[in-house]
C-alpha cells in the first residue's frame, strides 16, 4: 500500500506543482481536511486559505482564493481561482484581494437588496481572505 498521493495545484494562469505527497491539507468550505493515500473519493468547494503539501522534502503552503479539490485515494487535485506560493504573497498582493472581497460585498449589497443569500456568501467571502491573512501574519491594511 503506497504512502503518497499524486498532488496537483493547477490555476487559470498556470500549473503551480505536480508531486508525489504525503497529505495535503486542504481548506474545505465545509471545514478543513487532510488527504493521504487511500483516502475515499470526495469533491469538495474550496474557501480562501492555506493548501498545505507534506512530502519527503517538507512542508510547503500556497494561497488560494476558492476553487474545488478532487480527492479519489490516489490523487489530490486542486483546481484553484487563485493559487499563490505562501512566500510569493507580499502585504500589497493581500491587500489587493481583500479590496478585490471587499468589493464584491459591496456590489451584492448594492444589487441583491433583501435578499441575503448573496450577500451572506461575500461577507462570508470577505470575513475567510481576512482570516487566511491573520494565518499567515498579513493584514488588509
Amino acid at each position: 500500500m503506497a504512502d503518497t498521493v499524486q498532488f496537483d495545484l493547477v490555476s487559470p494562469e498556470r500549473r503551480l506543482v505536480s508531486m508525489e505527497a504525503r497529505e495535503v491539507r486542504i481548506p474545505g468550505v465545509e471545514g478543513d481536511l487532510t488527504a493521504m493515500a487511500q483516502h475515499s473519493p470526495l469533491i469538495t468547494t474550496l474557501r480562501p486559505g492555506i493548501v498545505t503539501v507534506t512530502s519527503a522534502e517538507g512542508s510547503t503552503d500556497y494561497v488560494v482564493t476558492g476553487g474545488f479539490a478532487e480527492i479519489d485515494g490516489e490523487t489530490v487535485s486542486v483546481l484553484a481561482e487563485r493559487a499563490i506560493p505562501r512566500e510569493e504573497i507580499t502585504q500589497e498582493h493581500f491587500k489587493s484581494l481583500v479590496d478585490e472581497a471587499t468589493d464584491k460585498l459591496a456590489k451584492a449589497q448594492e444589487v441583491f437588496v433583501n435578499e441575503p443569500g448573496p450577500v451572506d456568501d461575500a461577507a462570508k467571502l470577505l470575513a475567510d481572505m481576512v482570516a487566511m491573512g491573520d494565518h499567515i501574519g498579513l493584514s488588509p491594511n
